[in-house]
């Protein structure tokens, strides 16, 4: 996020704490919509997020920007000018406060507040001040807001496109066992069409715009949907962040049949820490013995936190760690560290991004018995094609390297 957005983003976390509610949002007029473009506090409870729009009619923000209510409100279900509004009573407000935000030119662009679901009876005026004076900060980023707006307005209908058209479509790539060189699991990967964003820029914008987790539960979905394609022996792999986690994954991975055939892979877009609601999905999932996975670890924050909090089945390193691998120690000793780590936890490790034989040699001497990569086998539409490896390069077998790999078998992995 640029660093101006970063600004804006922490003064409606200081909003909503000087305020003391739950969220604080800024929201862009468009007609009779009030659509959010930035949210902070306690979304969850409250269902919101960016993209999500409010209607004029019968809502708070128009009787505020029509002077037929205050900025600040202190109880909205002890005022009769407020108290029947179907928003108040659909999402249990009672403290609120909201303001126009212009440009230079003094046209509104839109308005910013805070709502909460606890009256705030020593709610002072001079927090009137407060908000007017964020109100005022914001006027000089209304230009970068329009161009936000744009940007993600773009997104939204590209996102939406593709989901009405029953996409996004997906592509499978091997893992594979590296001294049989057979494959144990197949990872499912969106692709998008020609003139669209990356899948991963998409996938972080979709976020921005309200529609990331439709975009990865439709991407999970249609992976799911060749599940009976797959050899028995096969696991099927899906990305998830947190946060699709914890909505409907675990239907749709349970609605399989199969759940034991699937191994969900946790993206660290977001970090998980001591989410509870993430932790019980996840046990959930391991109740009906769906292997979890931590994704691209040693990229963004090392993931160790995630590591030892989630103890995974399945630890992938990051293609960071291993492009260069056979000429640099320093990444052969990371390599080899995780390898001891997920032994300790009852894990295995799965190298991602291997290109070369001699990577392929590397993290075989690092401990590492399972990989990923162009030269193991490039995403296929084709899942036949993916769970082959009658061909496959296999390292380098010596004694030393055989002893130093544990084995499994097949769907255990």
């Amino acid at each position: 996020m640029p660093e101006p957005w970063t600004v804006l983003v922490d003064l409606l976390d200081l909003l909503r704490a000087r305020l003391h509610m739950d969220v604080a949002w800024l929201g862009r007029l468009d007609g009779d919509l009030l659509v959010l473009q930035m949210v902070s506090g306690d979304l969850a409870n409250y269902g919101v997020m960016p993209g999500w729009s409010v209607h004029r009619d019968q809502s708070l923000f128009a009787k505020v920007l029509s002077g037929e209510l205050p900025s600040l409100m202190a109880d909205v279900q002890a005022d009769p000018r407020s108290c029947g509004l179907p928003v108040v009573t659909e999402f249990g407000i009672r403290s609120y406060a909201a303001t126009p935000v212009t440009d230079v030119l003094g046209r509104v662009y839109g308005m910013v507040g805070c709502m909460g679901r606890e009256p705030c009876p020593s709610l002072p005026e001079r927090d009137g001040g407060l908000l007017r004076m964020v109100a005022s900060f914001l006027t000089e980023f209304v230009i970068d807001l329009r161009r936000l707006w744009d940007e993600r307005s773009e997104v939204w209908r590209q996102v939406r496109e593709v989901l009405d058209q029953g996409g996004p479509r997906m592509v499978f790539q091997p893992v594979a066992d590296l001294t049989t060189g057979q494959t144990v699991a197949v990872e499912s990967l969106a692709r998008f069409p020609a003139g669209v964003r990356g899948p991963d820029e998409l996938f972080a914008d979709a976020t921005g715009t309200g529609l990331g987790r439709e975009l990865e539960l439709a991407a999970v979905r249609n992976a799911l949907h060749e599940l009976p394609q797959i050899p028995a022996d096969v696991l099927l792999a899906v990305n998830a962040s947190p946060a699709t986690v914890t909505s409907q994954l675990v239907d749709l991975v349970v609605q399989t049949g199969t759940p034991h055939r699937v191994t969900v892979e946790i993206t660290e877009r977001n970090k998980i820490g001591n989410d509870r609601d993430v932790l019980l999905s996840l046990e959930e999932l391991r109740g009906h013995g769906t292997h979890i996975a931590v994704d691209d670890v040693g990229s963004g924050y090392s993931g160790i936190e995630e590591l030892l909090q989630l103890r995974p089945d399945v630890i992938k390193v990051d293609a960071f760690i291993v492009h260069g691998i056979d000429c640099d120690p320093a990444r052969r000793t990371v390599a080899s560290g995780l390898a001891r780590l997920a032994g300790d936890i009852g894990g295995h490790v799965v190298a991602e991004g291997i290109e070369s034989r001699a990577e392929l040699d590397a993290v075989v001497d690092a401990g590492i018995g399972y990989g990923q990569g162009y030269l193991l086998g490039r995403p296929s539409a084709d899942i036949h094609e993916a769970c082959l490896g009658k061909q496959r390069p296999t390292a380098t077998r010596t004694g030393e390297r055989t002893r130093r790999i544990p084995r499994i078998h097949g769907p255990q992995l």
